[in-house]
C-alpha cells in the first residue's frame, strides 16, 4: 500500500473521529496503517490524554547547505519562488511564501494555500483570513506584528489535503524560514499542520490538552479558521487557545 493511500485512509478516520467523538473508536487496529511503530491508530476511548510535554526534534536534513546558504527571508523567497520539485508547481498561480514581520515572537502556521491565496500570493485572506484576523485582534496582535505561514507554498487542487510526498518538500522551506524568523511560539492552526510539525498523526483534540515544543520553541495547536467558519460551536475552544498563547507571549516576551 502506497504512502499516499496510507495517508488519506488515516486522515479520513481522523476526521471521523474529530467529527463524532472517541466513543466510536475503542482501539482500532488497522494493518499496513503502522504509525510510529504500531498498528494502534485510536486510543480506547477511556484512555484520558495527559497533558505533557512533547519535544520534536526533528532531523537535520531538513536544513540542507543550500538554503542554510540564505541567510534573510528575502534571500530564501528569491531563491525557491519557482519551486517545480513537486506537482503543484505546474498547477499554481502564485506561490504563497508567507508574509509579516521578520522578526515576530509567534509565527502561525496554516496548512496550505487556498483559492484565495493562490490568486493573491499571501496566505490567509479571503474570509478565513478576515476571521485569524479577527481573532489576532481580540488578543491585541496586528497582523502586521506576527509572521503566517502555511506548511504547503503551493494550492493543491480542490483545496485538498496535502499528499506526504509535497509535505517533505515544502517542510524543509518552512523550517528554513523559522529558523530565520526565530519566534518565541509556534501556533499550528488545524489537524493537518499540527500532525505535520509534531510529526504524528494525533486528534486535534488531543493535541491541543498537550504541551508541545519545536526545537526549543513553544508550539500551540488550536482550529483552522476555516473549520470555524463550517462549525462555529468551535469558537470557543479557539478563543481558550488563543488566550493561553497571549499569556505565554506575554510570559516569554516581558509584555
Amino acid at each position: 500500500m502506497s504512502e499516499d493511500i496510507k495517508y488519506w485512509l488515516k486522515t479520513a478516520l481522523a476526521e471521523q473521529r474529530e467529527t463524532f467523538g472517541d466513543e466510536l473508536f475503542e482501539q482500532i487496529d488497522i494493518p499496513d496503517l503502522t504509525v510510529n511503530g504500531s498498528n494502534t491508530v485510536y486510543r480506547d476511548a477511556n484512555d484520558t490524554a495527559q497533558k505533557t510535554s512533547t519535544i520534536v526534534s526533528e532531523t537535520t536534513d531538513l536544513f540542507n547547505s543550500d538554503l542554510m546558504s540564505y541567510k534573510t527571508l528575502d534571500e530564501l523567497y528569491e531563491n525557491i519562488h519557482d519551486c517545480q520539485k513537486c506537482s503543484l508547481g505546474a498547477t499554481r498561480n502564485k506561490f504563497v511564501f508567507g508574509v509579516g514581520n521578520p522578526n515576530a515572537d509567534l509565527m502561525l502556521i496554516g496548512e496550505a494555500p487556498g483559492a484565495d491565496e493562490d490568486k493573491q500570493g499571501i496566505p490567509f485572506v479571503g474570509r478565513a483570513g478576515k476571521l485569524l484576523t479577527d481573532i489576532l485582534k481580540a488578543i491585541n496582535f496586528e497582523r502586521e506584528e506576527v509572521y503566517i505561514a502555511n506548511i504547503l507554498k503551493c494550492r493543491p487542487p480542490n483545496n485538498r489535503d496535502p499528499l506526504p510526498s509535497e509535505r517533505e518538500v515544502c517542510k524543509p522551506y518552512l523550517f528554513r524560514q523559522i529558523e530565520l524568523i526565530k519566534p518565541k511560539i509556534i501556533l499550528c492552526l488545524g489537524k493537518v499542520a499540527s500532525n505535520v510539525m509534531l510529526n504524528n498523526n494525533d486528534s486535534l483534540t488531543k493535541m491541543r490538552s498537550e504541551d508541545h515544543e519545536l526545537n526549543g520553541i513553544k508550539l500551540m495547536v488550536t482550529y483552522h479558521p476555516a473549520a470555524l467558519l463550517r462549525n462555529p460551536h468551535w469558537k470557543k475552544g479557539t478563543w481558550e487557545d488563543v488566550q493561553k498563547v497571549r499569556k505565554l507571549y506575554d510570559e516569554l516576551t516581558g509584555s
